[in-house]
């Protein structure tokens, strides 16, 4: 069995379309005055968004996923830190 055989097409879907959702979220919660980092990290998210369909039109869900999962990082980093004034917590770590 490889092991791209373990993440389902269904996994990176349901993730993709979550991240992007907290994106949408974030670009209209960006921070008065963190409008520099702000851009910094949609730009990543964005980056990582791309990547991932690109790994997943390649059959390389393990890749394709590990950029979801970076790209939603940086969401929650923003949060955190407190560049994106949002309060959901199933969508961003806050």
């Amino acid at each position: 069995m490889k092991i791209d055989d373990k993440i389902k097409k269904s996994k990176i879907n349901k993730y993709y379309n979550i991240t992007s959702k907290a994106l949408a979220i974030a670009k209209k919660s960006i921070a008065k005055g963190k409008e520099i980092q702000s851009h910094e990290i949609i730009q990543m998210v964005e980056c990582y968004l791309f990547d991932s369909k690109h790994f997943e039109k390649k059959g390389d869900y393990v890749n394709s996923f590990a950029c979801l999962n970076y790209a939603h990082g940086w969401l929650d980093a923003g949060a955190r830190l407190k560049i994106f004034e949002v309060t959901d917590n199933k969508l961003f770590t806050v």
